[in-house]
């Protein structure tokens, strides 16, 4: 499992032919299931807001949730990472991991990160922060997106995008830092496009950004993720970059609409809780 090996070790350690198969937390219809929920916004709201870690679903108490969340988060950054890297600074791992959890689904650099520590008055170098991140990737706490150039079709370099393994971390730990449920759902997208096996990026087209480029085998898959479609102008905001793409690759809006809105110049608007029935 990956508490005794870490998935960049499998080709090092496991001699001969190896099947690596990535176990996500409850997917909204897993966690509908479980709980005999009916599919619709009112439940899928009711997952974002509680998280898919399965051992939850035995747990009403929000107290109990969280102590439990936090438990699992200390677990794995001390048996892990810090046992096994002998990490010195292990207040910084935890603030790493406290930032990409209140930064998820925005851009970030290294450097930007590395400068905002220094900047708290903490002794640290671009090396220490990188492979922390690192860290925090292989034991799947985080995800990382790279930057991809729609138009060159090649990855960019510099800065990236983090995605939480699942939203129980931000729910129950930094609650009270300012998070839209526009972020919240971009980060859940992003989950349901690993889940089904796909490779994800960030798309860049002509100083736009599309939030995701989804890729597996020959079908490619251009998601924005939004809230909601309130107005002329959020409409705008979120077609105008697929608009921009030249091929004819799908192109999808993903929003929290209780309406299905018509397709536009070939672009198609999913709800939610019905993305994975098109993946």
């Amino acid at each position: 499992s990956n508490s005794k090996m870490f998935s960049g070790e499998l080709s090092t350690l496991l001699s001969g032919r190896y099947v690596e198969f990535h176990i996500f937390p409850l997917s909204y219809e897993e966690y509908a299931s479980v709980h005999q929920l009916p599919i619709g916004k009112q439940s899928y709201m009711q997952y974002m807001a509680a998280g898919g870690y399965p051992e939850l679903v035995h747990f009403t108490s929000s107290d109990v949730k969280r102590n439990y969340i936090s438990g699992l988060k200390d677990t794995v950054l001390l048996k892990d990472i810090i046992r096994r890297y002998t990490i010195r600074d292990i207040r910084l791992l935890e603030d790493l991991f406290a930032y990409l959890v209140n930064n998820s689904s925005n851009l970030l650099s290294i450097t930007n990160i590395t400068n905002f520590i220094k900047s708290k008055g903490r002794k640290t170098s671009y090396d220490t922060v990188s492979a922390y991140l690192g860290y925090i990737e292989e034991v799947y706490l985080a995800h990382r997106a790279l930057r991809y150039n729609i138009k060159g079709k090649e990855t960019l370099s510099g800065s990236y995008k983090y995605y939480m393994n699942d939203l129980s971390f931000k729910n129950y730990l930094y609650a009270g830092f300012g998070y839209g449920t526009g972020y919240l759902l971009e980060n859940l997208v992003y989950l349901e496009l690993l889940r089904h096996g796909y490779d994800v990026y960030v798309g860049s087209i002509k100083e736009k950004e599309v939030d995701f480029v989804a890729i597996k085998n020959d079908r490619t898959i251009y998601v924005q993720a939004t809230y909601l479609l309130i107005d002329e102008h959020t409409i705008e905001r979120e077609y105008a970059p697929l608009e921009l793409i030249a091929d004819n690759y799908e192109k999808v809006v993903v929003s929290l609409d209780d309406l299905q809105m018509p397709s536009r110049n070939g672009i198609k608007h999913i709800r939610a809780w019905e993305l994975s029935q098109m993946l």
